[in-house]
């Protein structure tokens, strides 16, 4: 099931199909080869040329076909579904100055942006989700102090034609304590997850044009990528 370097085919989207239904180590293990070919070394491409397009406009923001996989192995230490492996495959673009980490064990961790592929779920990501404790108090805090400079850029028409709003996971029902609840940020406030997303179709994540569509995304997520990760205390580049 071979694939062409450096671009994803239906071959790829095949192998998920089939890890979907086979999710055992003895498949796995007899399709190997097929993941390596049709997954990895085109998503370790992907991130390779990404990387070269993304010093163009956000020269800080990194990817490393070593550190911005995801690894097809899940965690099934603390999960009831004891499946070996993901259904997916994904991959993770960072502030060359913080850990390359995501979420709550991303300590050190900034706003980046993420690729996600799965037959009929793929997806492209921007900004920081699920930050631990220290992190969303910093974020919280310069939203805090200058509300309608976040509110600007998650409401700016260009980001909202394409991704429509920040994604709303674990957002809370009320602000949180330490916040007035007639703050002028309280609707900003009450997020704990700070991305915004936009889905892809099986054809798009085959296309050749892949890498610049993203590209494309990548920069229209810029001003809040770089809003967070200022207030993480993450400095914009002007070049690599």
């Amino acid at each position: 099931m071979p694939a062409t370097s450096g671009i994803f085919t239906s071959a790829s989207l095949a192998f998920l199909r089939g890890l979907a239904r086979h999710n055992r180590r003895e498949w796995f293990e007899a399709h190997r080869a097929d993941y390596e070919a049709a997954i990895l070394r085109p998503i370790r491409e992907l991130v390779e040329e990404l990387d070269v397009r993304l010093a163009r406009f956000a020269p800080e923001m990194v990817g490393d076909p070593r550190r911005s996989v995801f690894r097809i192995y899940r965690d099934v230490r603390f999960s009831a579904d004891k499946s070996p492996y993901k259904v997916h495959a994904a991959c993770w673009f960072f502030h060359r100055d913080a850990s390359h980490r995501v979420g709550v064990e991303s300590h050190g961790g900034g706003a980046g942006y993420y690729f996600h592929l799965q037959p009929g779920a793929s997806l492209d990501a921007g900004g920081i989700w699920m930050p631990p404790r220290e992190a969303l108090g910093k974020i919280r805090d310069a939203m805090a102090e200058k509300p309608a400079a976040f509110e600007r850029i998650v409401t700016a028409p260009a980001l909202r034609r394409r991704f429509r709003e920040l994604d709303t996971d674990a957002m809370l029902t009320r602000v949180p304590r330490g916040y007035a609840p007639d703050h002028p940020a309280a609707r900003w406030l009450r997020y704990r997850t700070f991305t915004v997303s936009h889905g892809l179709s099986d054809a798009q994540v085959t296309s050749a044009r892949l890498p610049a569509l993203l590209a494309d995304d990548f920069e229209r997520m810029l001003p809040l990528v770089r809003w967070l990760n200022t207030a993480l205390g993450l400095k914009p580049a002007q070049r690599r």
